[in-house]
């Protein structure tokens, strides 16, 4: 039997010629470093970011539709300082507290990808 150890990367898909529009969302507002692809994959356009651990793909769909049920969910050190930051820069914010025990919202980059910013209860603000 496999077991899965741990997440590589999540994938978001973006339109075609979108990543100067990506990196004001990704790597301005949520402070992902951009990363350099490999030469052989850069060619497909699209952008790598990471902090730390995590790793964000963004990749190049042909017939791009925007994912506003399917969403990737990021732990931050202050949800609603960062919901009033994306408000601040133009970026769609959907506030949310439907589950017991945490703070969230609902982020929406430049293409309208949903991406849930969380964080439990009863910690500090670092």
């Amino acid at each position: 039997m496999t077991t899965i150890t741990a997440i590589d990367h999540v994938q978001i898909a973006i339109p075609e010629g979108g990543e100067a529009s990506a990196r004001r969302f990704y790597e301005d507002l949520l402070g992902l470093d951009p990363v350099q692809k490999p030469a052989s994959m850069a060619v497909r356009g699209g952008a790598w970011y990471q902090a730390g651990a995590v790793k964000v793909h963004l990749g190049v769909e042909q017939n791009f539709r925007a994912n506003d049920k399917a969403h990737v969910a990021f732990v931050v050190k202050d949800v609603a300082a960062l919901a009033a930051q994306a408000q601040e820069h133009g970026f769609k914010v959907k506030q949310d507290d439907e589950l017991p025990g945490y703070v969230r919202a609902f982020l929406y980059d430049p293409f309208g990808n949903r991406i849930e910013v969380l964080k439990p209860l009863g910690e500090p603000a670092l």
